[in-house]
């Protein structure tokens, strides 16, 4: 990168005259020719959503993101920036970033017709090129492209001298990426402030035009189904994005356990964790259950964040048990699972009519999750040295303080442990794993209806045999 720090020593370098567009375009093109992974910490996206992204910035388009809360589409502009060279020239001192050949601002051009070659030039890094607003129904014209500066004119200045306009959002960010989350949220009249930005560029302001050849993409991201009925995007305005890009939820159980792995923040506290892979994957289906359940809405949608906040509270439950219990490791058990529809009840929006319901209702889809993992997991797996021990009216007991060695205690030396262990993909060996795995395994039984289970509904439980010709409970 040359060090130019005059317009003469950057046009002298050979420095490439580009627009925005052509910049993500070309550094686009280059990573794409050395197979290089772009964007490294989206999951499924691959296959769907990055080619469209792809043809979209090929194509030098305005873009559009619709999907669901909670479908990374924020994330996916902010990795935008990577496309960015590291560094641009801009004219030193310019609120606009003008491009030191091409200056738009009045400030700029008196400037460069005064110094010429010698107008000094300053480097700018990639993340201030980039600017993200919400958009809500108080944004004003003044927030996205600008107002008179009262200032500025109490200095001396007419109203009609463009060195009066204080620049909104839009204009800081010339040469660079301007993000606007939720569009539909924008009152139509700022929409409307919004159409000669992505075309002509003729930005008025408290009515007298101003001519900014502005350089920027404009991306926006909007819910499919706008569930709240808050707002419309204008159709002028959504004929101006050249290509929409529509995002989705982890297509796969595997991709969900990813991301989940990828953005769970670590519990508290300095002792070992084992989180074992087939509890995340009950967490990961539940996930997936409510998104096809009749009675969530599906307008709404059940995000990501809600896999990541459940993988965030059981741990903690895990945690906890290991503190009260004075435990070396902390290990997510069965037991914990009510823990985890207790805190994230209110979390999901239901389409039920009966009053209360909501606690049945996700319940019955833990339970659901745990038999999609469990089939899967242990389909064909003899059970019978387990179902063994309940012979004689033995009871087996579990509570969400009960220590792994207690539990463990009332099976003693059970047979087939470790092949049980070994099916659940568990790769190191504890006490805590052992009692997460044979748990997992007593409410797979009491699922598939060969054990009773008695619950007190806050991870409570007692496991026993049902007795001959009695309904299990």
């Amino acid at each position: 990168m040359t060090a130019a720090t005059t317009i003469g020593e950057l046009r002298a370098s050979g420095y490439p005259d580009r627009t925005v567009k052509e910049e993500l375009r070309d550094n686009l093109l280059r990573r794409l020719g050395g197979g290089e992974d772009l964007f490294p910490s989206l999951i499924g996206f691959d296959d769907s959503v990055l080619p469209a992204l792809e043809r979209g910035i090929l194509a030098g388009h305005d873009l559009i993101l619709l999907g669901e809360r909670g479908q990374a589409k924020t994330r996916l502009i902010r990795h935008l920036v990577e496309l960015l060279d590291p560094e641009t020239p801009v004219v030193g001192g310019c609120e606009v970033n003008d491009h030191p050949f091409h200056p738009i601002c009045a400030r700029c051009r008196a400037l460069v017709a005064e110094l010429g070659e010698a107008t000094p030039v300053v480097w700018i890094p990639r993340d201030r090129r980039y600017a993200e607003k919400l958009a809500t129904p108080d944004t004003a014209v003044a927030d996205l492209i600008g107002d008179v500066d009262p200032i500025r004119v109490a200095e001396g200045r007419y109203l009609g001298d463009e060195l009066t306009i204080h620049y909104g959002l839009i204009p800081r960010t010339n040469r660079g990426i301007v993000a606007i989350n939720e569009l539909p949220d924008l009152p139509e009249r700022i929409q409307v402030a919004l159409f000669n930005i992505l075309e002509e560029r003729d930005v008025q302001i408290r009515g007298y035009q101003i001519r900014l050849q502005l350089d920027l993409l404009l991306v926006a991201t909007a819910n499919p189904d706008d569930y709240t009925n808050r707002g419309r995007i204008v159709s002028p305005l959504k004929d101006r994005f050249g290509t929409q890009v529509r995002t989705h939820y982890p297509e796969s159980l595997a991709d969900e356990v990813k991301i989940m792995d990828q953005e769970a923040r670590r519990p508290a506290g300095n002792g070992p964790r084992r989180i074992q892979r087939f509890m995340k994957e009950v967490l990961a289906a539940l996930t997936g259950e409510l998104r096809r359940s009749p009675h969530v809405n599906h307008r709404s949608g059940v995000s990501v964040r809600y896999s990541i906040g459940n993988l965030e509270t059981l741990a903690a439950a895990a945690v906890r048990r290991a503190a009260r219990a004075g435990e070396p490791e902390a290990v997510p058990r069965v037991c914990d699972l009510p823990a985890v529809v207790e805190s994230s009840l209110g979390r999901v929006e239901f389409d039920t009519i009966e009053e209360g319901r909501e606690g049945d209702i996700l319940s019955r889809a833990v339970r659901t999750a745990e038999l999609e993992v469990l089939r899967r997991r242990l389909a064909g797996f003899d059970f019978q040295p387990v179902l063994g021990r309940f012979d004689d009216g033995f009871v087996a007991e579990s509570y969400d303080l009960m220590p792994a060695g207690e539990f463990l205690g009332q099976f003693g030396d059970l047979p087939g442990l470790a092949k049980l262990l070994d099916r659940l993909g568990v790769e190191e060996e504890s006490p805590g794993v052992a009692a997460s795995a044979l748990e997992f395994a007593l409410e797979g039984l009491h699922l598939s209806r060969r054990l009773n289970k008695d619950s007190d509904g806050r991870g409570g439980s007692r496991y026993e045999a049902p007795e001959p010709g009695q309904q299990r409970r």
